[in-house]
């Protein structure tokens, strides 16, 4: 025995390429072994509107097993989901199977009939939920292992339960993630509170019902987040809850003292927010004409008023508004604040005595223009508050 190890060992040393091979050959499934393969959409089901998952388990190219997973809006042009899961029976290339769906509890019948051409798969019959009936006719299906299938499943919900500073979430963006069982009653619950919820977020989505999960957003004045966020961590189905992204972003984004801002524990935001229309009506050559603060966001609007240079001779009036938002730079005591303020939006108007000539302004509606200029605003309250800005590739205050 030894000298057949020794000889094995030899011939190893002799030849890499065939041991390697021989190993190969040692870690191949065995003939008939199951595997698992997904399609993540059937072409043109339901309108093109469904969120469909099909798992077949397989042996060799036969399918032995196979599950259907559709998500779908209850009616078209609804923002409300349903969803059934089908197992299917396999009969050659045809898969049938009843099953209801999960919210509306409607029957559900599926008849498909698989043929794979080439490198694809085609998918013909009917799907009938309660009393609609959909015909299917999708060519050119491509079907994922089940490792690329995990791969492309998203599993970061974005809540940051203790973030170390307001650089990667933002100060006033709070998300709660709550079991669908409960999503209703942690809604209602904070129906009356200075808040306001994202409308996307409250919609269930193909994922949520998936998952069995919500997650809700909700902008809430920084002071009153870490109350929020401690409040619904102790709400029935609540499984997290922290900081999410928000409207901060940090090429917009200046770090200063906190101390000559603050009033015991609490921002002068009377005193921070003519500070910043100052410095922005120096920048923008224009007049300070009202600020206010949001009792739900905690975001200040400031609106600027300049004459246009469109044509001075029509006396026109440029009206600049920003949104601002000023918080400590992390959560809890800090003496540092950061201030985040956004781009102008520009708008251009007759605001003379007597007639008025109606101006109409294209380039508001303009989604895909360029930001509007601010004249180098940021850099100008990072002087006057004798602040940082971020440098981006650094990850770093400077």
């Amino acid at each position: 025995m030894r000298m057949f190890l020794l000889c094995l060992v030899g011939l190893m040393t002799t030849f890499p390429d065939l041991a390697f091979a021989d190993m190969k050959l040692l870690t191949k499934p065995a003939a008939g072994a199951n595997e698992t393969r997904y399609f993540t959409s059937i072409d043109g089901l339901m309108d093109g509107n469904a969120d469909v998952v099909l798992k077949e388990t397989r042996q060799g190219k036969s399918v032995s097993a196979a599950v259907l997973d559709v998500c779908y809006p209850v009616a078209k042009g609804s923002d409300r989901r349903d969803r059934f899961v089908a197992n299917l029976t396999v009969n050659g290339q045809t898969l049938t199977g009843t099953t209801q769906s999960l919210n509306d509890k409607l029957p559900v019948t599926v008849k498909l009939v698989r043929k794979p051409t080439g490198d694809t798969f085609e998918f013909n019959g009917q799907i009938s939920i309660g009393q609609t009936v959909t015909e299917v006719s999708s060519s050119d299906n491509s079907d994922l292992s089940e490792k690329e299938f995990l791969d492309n499943q998203s599993t970061d919900d974005g809540i940051t339960a203790t973030p170390k500073d307001f650089t990667e979430v933002s100060p006033e963006a709070v998300a709660v993630k709550v079991k669908l069982e409960s999503a209703a009653g942690f809604l209602k619950s904070l129906k009356g509170q200075d808040l306001e919820v994202s409308l996307g977020s409250v919609a269930v989505s193909c994922d949520a019902l998936r998952a069995g999960e919500q997650t809700v957003n909700i902008a809430v004045d920084p002071e009153r987040a870490a109350a929020l966020i401690a409040r619904a961590k102790s709400m029935p189905g609540v499984v997290a809850a922290g900081w999410t992204s928000g409207v901060m972003e940090m090429d917009r984004t200046i770090r200063f003292a906190a101390a000559d801002w603050r009033d015991g524990d609490k921002i002068n935001r009377d005193k921070l927010a003519a500070a910043v229309g100052n410095v922005l009506a120096k920048t923008l050559s224009a007049k300070p004409a009202s600020s206010a603060w949001n009792p739900d966001t905690g975001k200040l609007k400031l609106i600027l008023k300049r004459p246009s240079q469109t044509l001075p001779a029509l006396d026109l009036t440029d009206t600049i508004e920003f949104t601002a938002l000023v918080a400590s730079d992390r959560p809890g005591a800090s003496d540092r604040l950061v201030l985040w303020i956004s781009t102008p939006a520009i708008s251009t108007a007759d605001e003379s005595a007597g007639p008025k000539l109606h101006v109409a302004d294209e380039s508001g509606s303009d989604e895909e223009g360029d930001p509007k200029d601010d004249n180098g605003a940021v850099d100008a309250l990072a002087r006057e508050f004798k602040g940082q800005r971020w440098d981006a590739d650094k990850s770093a205050w400077k």
